[in-house]
């Protein structure tokens, strides 16, 4: 058996699916890890999508959010409300890394709270020392998340043009309504999520756009429209990849006994900033293709699978912020159809499952442009839109007073 000794740097999600796979094909795992379970700032939503693909994630006694309405807010104010179809999950970080870190030393791997200082290459073999001891292992994965202090050993360095700063807050309360607001000037969104006993309240922007203390003012700033304020909020910051189409394609992700996994390898939406799919995707395909003893297929099974997606979200995510479509930003004619077309409303509530994917996005919308079009008339004549747009308020949608 090829890499039977396995070591996996990072905890989270990609980190702790794969060593649940590995250790189920009968290899010697051990991950490492210095916090292990611990609440990451992000949202923490699960599409459809992830939760058809894997099932413990839908059937998991564990604490959790289910979500069944969205709404959109754009730049000038306009609301647009609509009911997903298929729920969301929304997992505190906590609870979703204990939950797949729980199955991974069920299934047989080594967890270490410990800390990764070096990985050195001994001949065939690998070194790892962390902040307790030392241990040799025959493939080392990387998943240590978007902060990847070993980047420049195994690949090569990003600049600051393939990230996105994410700063938010955690606010007590909860409801069951995921909500989007897309702001001008901004390549990025603030965000409402509903956790099982708290918001995860956030916004992003790219790096060479902003800085953390303007993004942070620009939420605090938007906290009173949804009903919230900070009275014991807890404040984070992250940063979140987000590759250039010409980084996805030529930063190398995997090598001789070593691979990336999750965000230490880039593989994030840049259009919507969401990982968790991704990291537990290439957690898998790396797993298949070391039980089939070929590691060296694994670039080739995330090229074919998932990754042309994200070249294509990489290549449109300028657009999608700042470009305009049918006379007006992309943002603000997309809320308009949301709101006024019910064909539309049908495509955006797959984009929110995940079964709507952005390769075949051009060719579904335009084929339906003309019936969303007719139907958006037919609204306007009922409710002409060249009147001031919908408040939040005027539609009685939003904040947590409403739930």
């Amino acid at each position: 058996m090829y890499a039977q000794r396995i070591a996996i740097v990072g905890g989270g999600p990609a980190g702790a699916l794969a060593a649940t796979e590995f250790a189920r094909s009968g290899r010697k795992v051990h991950l490492f890890d210095e916090k292990l379970a611990w609440e990451k700032p992000c949202g923490g939503g699960l599409t459809d999508k992830a939760l058809a693909r894997w099932p413990f994630l839908r059937e998991a006694q564990v604490e959790r959010n289910w979500v069944s309405e969205c709404e959109l807010i754009s730049p000038s104010g306009r609301c647009a409300a609509f009911h997903l179809d298929r729920k969301i999950a929304i997992f505190s970080r906590l609870s979703l890394n204990r939950l797949i870190l729980n199955r991974a030393r069920e299934a047989g791997a080594t967890l270490h709270r410990e800390r990764v200082i070096r990985i050195d290459r001994i001949s065939q073999h690998w070194s790892i020392t962390t902040s307790n001891s030392s241990y040799i292992a025959d493939f080392v994965v990387i998943a240590t998340g978007a902060r990847n202090s070993f980047r420049k050993q195994f690949s090569q360095p990003l600049g600051p043009e393939n990230f996105m700063i994410a700063v938010g807050y955690y606010i007590p309360g909860t409801h069951h309504k995921v909500q989007v607001k897309f702001l001008n000037n901004l390549p990025g969104y603030l965000w409402i999520f509903p956790r099982a006993n708290h918001f995860s309240v956030g916004i992003c922007g790219r790096m060479n756009c902003g800085n953390t203390a303007e993004l942070r003012r620009l939420l605090e700033d938007s906290l009173p429209e949804f009903g919230l304020s900070l009275e014991g909020a807890r404040f984070y910051a992250h940063i979140i990849p987000s590759l250039t189409v010409e980084a996805l394609r030529n930063t190398p992700f995997a090598g001789t006994n070593w691979a990336m996994i999750g965000d230490a390898a880039g593989f994030v939406d840049a259009i919507t900033g969401e990982g968790l799919y991704y990291a537990l995707r290439s957690a898998e395909l790396l797993a298949e293709a070391l039980r089939a003893d070929a590691p060296e297929v694994y670039s080739g099974l995330v090229r074919s699978d998932f990754l042309p997606e994200l070249e294509h979200a990489a290549r449109i995510a300028h657009r999608f912020y700042a470009g305009e479509w049918m006379g007006a930003p992309v943002t603000e004619r997309m809320i308009q159809l949301t709101e006024h077309s019910p064909k539309f409303r049908d495509l955006m509530r797959d984009l929110f499952a995940g079964s709507q994917g952005y390769s075949g996005l051009r060719e579904r919308l335009y084929g339906s442009l003309p019936r969303i079009a007719a139907q958006a008339l037919v609204s306007t004549l009922w409710n002409p839109l060249r009147r001031e747009p919908a408040t939040r308020e005027a539609v009685n949608v939003g904040g947590a007073a409403a739930d």
